[in-house]
């Protein structure tokens, strides 16, 4: 499958029955042929741009020359905090490199009009994920975010210009149990094509927590329509959260790892074809954490990449990844990047990236197969367990 260079990327769990018949999910039965999707993030720069948007159009995909990806428009950059505060009755507000900018239902509609998406999140209040949020509010995001369904629906059902579009609805509540359940009960009475599952991000709370709330929520959505869940990404706690029933996720985490300087590095190879088994940590190496754990600290390196600007990979002429197939591993050296990475070159962070999303994109590709095949206990063991993590050779 070819690198495609868009904002964000999506993946979904195919070994489900039929997610539903027509629209949408006709196209999602056939995504075993596209095992990821390109994102739009709806950011200050798009809005600013929708008038050349609306001149042009035919889309932004065209505009863009993505003619063969999906796109899905959410609200927020999930690898971007946005300020809170700046949430009404009426607008929510987004953010990006300009300030901010309120979007009231219709100018949030009109953008849809203009992009022109195959799917796309419905507007949201969505600012109750910090752990500081009380019962009041997350009980007022909850109202809220039903509210602007019911308006973004109302609009999207009269809108010509979104015939063949579909809308997610969002599930909000904070950590608080009861309204996480409320939020899912209400939004899956709605005529929505599937569920995203907001406020759950990484660093806003315990893995243990977000289980139960996804475990909770699940139970309450309807089993033939996707859950997305917004802001999750570290192998670990996807392997978590699919067990908790999610569908979709946003894979961000490359990119930040890329913005690390760091290249991802943990096995997920469950073939027991030997020609395929390149990822196996070879005989007489250790595991090595290149940095703390640390959930809380997006900025933070994970056990599941190797830090290529540290001094010892200066003159370590191996490819980032025994084994890998994308184009920095078969063309260039782990000295090399180091080079690139210390000297400050842009190139740096193309070749990272190009690794960074072959890598993801071929967990998640084992993740399906797990699913397929009844090996996700496999597939856990490899990627937390004994050669799961970074292996390197002793000094």
């Amino acid at each position: 499958t070819p690198y495609i260079p868009v904002l964000v990327y999506f993946d979904i769990r195919l070994y489900r029955k039929t997610l539903r018949p027509g629209e949408l999910l006709v196209t999602l039965k056939n995504y075993k042929k596209v095992s990821f999707f390109g994102s739009l993030i709806i950011k200050i720069n798009e809005a600013e741009h929708q008038e050349v948007l609306e001149e042009f159009k035919d889309g932004f995909r065209k505009f863009a020359g993505l003619h063969d990806t999906v796109l899905y428009c959410s609200l927020h950059d999930p690898a971007t905090p946005s300020p809170t505060g700046y949430t009404t009755n009426k607008t929510v507000s987004v953010w990006g490199s300009g300030g901010r900018i309120e979007l009231t239902v219709a100018k949030f509609m009109a953008l849809q009009k203009t992009v022109q998406p195959d799917w796309y999140q419905s507007m949201c209040d969505g600012e109750t994920w910090q752990n500081s949020a009380s019962r009041k509010r997350v009980r007022k995001s909850v109202d809220r975010t039903l509210a602007h369904l019911d308006e973004c629906l109302l609009v999207h059902q009269k809108s010509k210009e979104l015939e063949g579009v579909e809308v997610f609805g969002v599930v909000e509540g904070g950590d608080i149990l009861e309204e996480r359940v409320r939020s899912a009960r209400e939004t899956a009475k709605r005529p929505v094509a599937g569920f995203c599952l907001d406020g759950l991000q990484m660093g806003s709370m315990d893995q243990t927590l977000r289980t139960q709330l996804i475990t909770a929520m699940i139970k309450e959505l309807p089993e033939d329509k996707p859950r997305l869940l917004h802001g999750v990404g570290r192998p670990d706690e996807v392997l978590a959260c699919v067990e908790a029933g999610v569908d979709l996720f946003e894979s961000f985490f490359p990119f930040l790892a890329t913005e690390r300087g760091c290249a991802l590095s943990f096995g997920f190879d469950i073939s027991t074809d030997p020609e395929r088994a390149g990822r196996a940590p070879p005989a007489g190496v250790v595991k090595s954490c290149n940095g703390e754990l640390n959930r809380h600290d997006q900025t933070q390196m994970t056990p599941f990449e190797m830090n290529l600007k540290e001094k010892r990979y200066q003159d370590d002429f191996r490819p980032l990844v025994e084994g890998c197939g994308c184009y920095c591993c078969k063309n260039h050296q782990r000295a090399y990047l180091h080079h690139l990475l210390v000297t400050n070159e842009l190139l740096a962070g193309v070749l990272l990236m190009i690794h960074n999303t072959a890598h993801y994109h071929g967990f998640f590709g084992a993740l399906r197969e797990a699913l397929a095949t009844d090996k996700l206990d496999v597939l856990k063991k490899r990627v937390l367990g004994d050669g799961g993590l970074q292996t390197e050779r002793k000094e």
